[in-house]
């Protein structure tokens, strides 16, 4: 899929959820919705965002991933893309995400070329996040946070434009199954929130029309 048609794609959607226009749902709004579980009431969500930087490599775009470290108080050893919670200096959630994605791994802004905002997918640890979608420029060097970050890589885009990568993994928790998507990557185990808004992405850059 070329730069342009990933740009066009992502703008007519964030277009049409800032204005209130009707959209087709997305594949997931929340943790809970392969399992059938409810979510909690709306009013509970704390906000965040996350950039999902999709970088302009010659072979083809990739996806700019992060692992965190094994003692984050949340989510540790996950993958996930740089991002966290909204914090009261923060304009928006370009801005949240763009501070975080710099705080985290370095990226600064200047390399980035936002796009837009696609739909917001809500954690089973409370946060309704918001994905930016950014189209990086090569050149830039990176400098992971130690206390967060203990990795940083990117995956070819096509892994996760590719169905048969999308599997569903289930866990019990809590006494209750969990089913959550998983893409793993070689040894990189990608699941949960991270691969289920790569899945609301693949729903918009793939879907007819």
């Amino acid at each position: 899929m070329t730069v342009d048609e990933i740009v066009r794609r992502v703008r007519e959607r964030s277009a049409r959820l800032s204005s209130g226009l009707p959209v087709d749902p997305p594949p997931l709004a929340n943790d809970l919705y392969l399992s059938g579980l409810a979510a909690a009431p709306s009013q509970s969500w704390r906000p965040a965002a996350v950039l999902v930087p999709l970088v302009k490599r010659a072979p083809g775009v990739t996806v700019l991933l992060t692992q965190r470290t094994d003692d984050m108080p949340s989510h540790a050893g996950q993958i996930a893309f740089p991002g966290g919670r909204h914090q009261a200096g923060d304009a928006d959630a370009v801005a949240t995400a763009l501070r975080e994605t710099e705080e985290e791994v370095g990226l600064a802004r200047q390399f980035v070329e936002v796009v837009g905002a696609i739909d917001h997918y809500r954690t089973g640890t409370g946060y309704e996040i918001t994905p930016i979608i950014g189209m990086v420029t090569p050149g830039f060097t990176l400098h992971a946070d130690p206390r967060e970050v203990a990795d940083v890589f990117e995956v070819p885009l096509e892994h996760f434009l590719d169905e048969v990568n999308h599997k569903i993994g289930k866990r019990m928790h809590n006494g209750q199954e969990r089913r959550y998507y998983e893409m793993p990557y070689g040894e990189r185990y990608i699941w949960g929130a991270t691969a289920g808004m790569l899945k609301n992405l693949h729903f918009i850059l793939t879907r007819n029309g």
